[in-house]
């Protein structure tokens, strides 16, 4: 392989063929992806592995995921760009940013400050300024911005996440891993307007999972 072929342009441009070969066609979804500096997210051990199509690891035990999933997930949302969308688990702040190049607001919930501080950094670095952040339970959501629009969940929670639901609009979409094992599916609940969900299975995911409460961190 030449260095002409393995610049960030190159890699960002196969990384982006490949999730085209996985079903993410959403063009504003890409360009998302194509326009957002994955390296900036990752740790420096993995800054040479961050155009690949894999979960990487971050600080406090957490990921940043696979960009395909993030990609799914963001187009299984099916965002307007009026939308005001609620994200649990900012973890790098990638998906973030990927949310924030497709939506109106996004405001997301972190558990662990170290990387709330880190993620905010960078949401600052990329001159983001629709994205609000809160250091809390995610599991709680954010009851006093509700209703949302639209739902991410980026850890896997055991079971239908009720409270979060709760939080959405009557026609909103909300997108999460639910699961109690290492394999988890990944969910979307459509409200029907009615106060129901059309609910559909996507794909198997691995995500860590959804816990209670903040982090007590030194």
């Amino acid at each position: 392989m030449s260095d002409d072929d393995d610049t960030p342009e190159t890699r960002m441009a196969r990384l982006i063929l490949a999730l085209r070969s996985q079903g993410v066609t959403e063009p504003k979804v890409l360009h998302a992806v194509e326009t957002t500096p994955r390296p900036l997210f990752t740790q420096a051990l993995f800054k040479d592995r961050a155009f690949e199509d894999s979960a990487l690891p971050i600080a406090c035990g957490q990921t940043i995921s696979q960009p395909f999933v993030v990609g799914l997930m963001t187009q299984a949302l099916r965002i307007d760009r009026r939308d005001r969308v609620l994200e649990i688990g900012t973890g790098s702040g990638y998906q973030t940013t990927i949310l924030s190049k497709v939506a109106r607001l996004v405001y997301t919930v972190e558990r662990y400050r170290t990387l709330m501080k880190e993620a905010e950094g960078r949401f600052k670095e990329l001159g983001l300024t629709n994205v609000i952040t809160r250091f809390g339970d995610g599991g709680e959501g954010w009851p006093e911005q509700a209703p949302f629009d639209r739902i991410m969940v980026t850890a896997a929670a055991p079971a239908e996440p009720k409270a979060l639901l709760s939080q959405l609009k009557p026609t909103g979409i909300l997108v999460a891993p639910i699961g109690k094992g290492p394999v988890q599916s990944l969910r979307r609940y459509a409200g029907d307007g009615k106060g129901g969900f059309q609910v559909e299975d996507l794909i198997d995911v691995r995500f860590v999972p959804l816990l209670d409460g903040v982090a007590k961190e030194l």
